[in-house]
């Protein structure tokens, strides 16, 4: 297995100063947000992109995937993260999350990243039909299927809290309906133990659509807020068992947004915890 830090945390950095602290941290990889001000891709110029690339291979660091999930560069009064969504009424607004989606995964294939994470459907406004809303969602997603297809980026889909696919099972019911192996599954374990499925159970099960992992820690209470592994209650020792028992060896990516005034001290103690616990299970690691 091979850890990374998502640059989310670095939101008060440049994209290249973020790579240099991440890689001075011990982390062998990044994943990049696809939003201001790190990669944005409406707005990224040719010479932008070659300079996040001369960086990465400046400090040895390795695109872990491409977060397309936030959209602060919309500002969108509602909510700066989920918004726009795939579901919103406003098919205008659809249009913006489903070019956003367009243009990360094109980035993902220039930067060369394995793929890009993007949110499962949208908010739900209460009294919205649920079968309506994932009608749109499969029509809206679709050409962008069909360009991770041409781009050979995989598009991965990441139940979340609050959002119309929270679950494993909704997740499955969804992609069922979706024929192609660029379709998958970012396997959030904080977000899974949020909405009362604790990872240790679910790894296994969901492992033949697992592509990629994000990993942080969740207070017992539940709530969506992430935490810094150790911190929380998430039982870290048996969902790093569960996950080598399935033979995964790719990227654990950290997610630690909400620390964007220290994010240095959030990836240090985040990096020293896993990698001491890992030790501890004897499971190899970079």
């Amino acid at each position: 297995m091979k850890l990374a830090f998502s640059s989310n945390a670095y939101m008060h950095f440049s994209i290249e100063d973020t790579i240099e602290h991440i890689a001075a941290l011990g982390y062998k990889g990044i994943e990049i947000l696809a939003d201001v001000p790190h990669a944005w891709p409406a707005g990224l110029l040719p010479e932008r992109k070659e300079a996040i690339r001369r960086h990465l291979d400046q400090h040895g660091l390795t695109i872990s995937n491409i977060n397309a999930f936030m959209m602060n560069a919309v500002a969108d009064p509602r909510q700066p993260y989920w918004y726009p969504g795939w579901t919103d009424e406003d098919p205008h607004y659809r249009a913006i999350r489903r070019e956003h989606t367009r243009r990360a995964l094109h980035l993902a294939a220039e930067l060369g990243a394995p793929h890009i994470t993007t949110e499962p459907g949208g908010h739900l406004e209460e009294g919205r039909d649920r079968v309506e809303a994932s009608r749109i969602f499969y029509d809206e997603i679709m050409p962008c299927v069909e360009v991770a297809e041409e781009v050979s980026v995989k598009l991965l889909i990441e139940p979340e809290p609050d959002l119309m696919i929270e679950k494993f099972g909704e997740y499955l019911e969804f992609v069922e309906r979706i024929d192609s192996p660029w379709i998958g599954l970012n396997f959030d374990i904080g977000h899974a133990y949020c909405v009362g499925e604790n990872p240790e159970n679910w790894v296994a099960r969901m492992a033949d659509q697992t592509v990629h992992y994000h990993l942080e820690d969740i207070a017992d209470t539940r709530v969506h807020k992430h935490l810094v592994p150790g911190r929380g209650a998430i039982d870290f020792r048996k969902t790093l068992r569960a996950i080598q028992a399935t033979g995964y060896d790719g990227w654990l990516t950290v997610e630690l947004y909400p620390y964007i005034d220290e994010p240095d001290k959030a990836a240090r103690e985040a990096r020293a915890y896993l990698t001491r616990l890992l030790g501890e299970l004897e499971i190899p690691y970079e």
